[in-house]
């Protein structure tokens, strides 16, 4: 029976800029990682799982509170983006974090330089605000205002 959801994965195009986004910015720490070159037992293992025949790549995994993040980044075949899809275009469109105060993280992530939507707006037992990571992605920071709406995040222990 599936528990809750783990970790979604991204792909960039550099690694670097976008650990330096999720890890210095938003506060994620590095948990672990990992990669493999192609023309390796492990590339053969990841061709098998991913469907991308004898590749190159590396990859971390992150973690703020209970959720898990990881990033690729590709150089064979290298990454590329395809596309600058918007919120409303099929796929999956954004990753919201939850925040104990979007208003403070907006003003720090502002200050640092991330550009955002709009300013934190109520919408809601909720407040919100959408800025993209350095690849493009959406990313939402959200914050539950109303104490007793069933959208609290609880951590997940076992």
């Amino acid at each position: 029976m599936l528990r809750g959801i783990h970790h979604p994965s991204i792909t960039t195009g550099d690694l670097d800029r976008a650990l330096s986004f999720y890890k210095d910015k938003l506060g994620f720490t590095e948990v672990f990682s990992f990669g493999w070159e192609a023309g390796t037992d492990m590339a053969a293992f990841a061709g098998q799982i991913t469907t991308i025949p004898d590749s190159t790549a590396r990859a971390a995994v992150l973690k703020a509170g209970n959720a898990f993040l990881e990033i690729f980044e590709y150089t064979l075949p290298e990454s590329e983006r395809l596309d600058d899809r918007g919120l409303s275009q099929r796929g999956y469109s954004h990753i919201c974090f939850d925040s104990d105060d979007v208003i403070a993280d907006h003003a720090r992530l502002s200050a640092a330089g991330v550009a955002f939507n709009s300013e934190p707006i109520d919408v809601g037992p909720m407040r919100v605000c959408y800025c993209r990571d350095p690849d493009g992605n959406f990313v939402e920071l959200q914050q539950i205002t109303d104490p007793s709406s069933d959208l609290i995040l609880t951590s997940v222990t076992g």
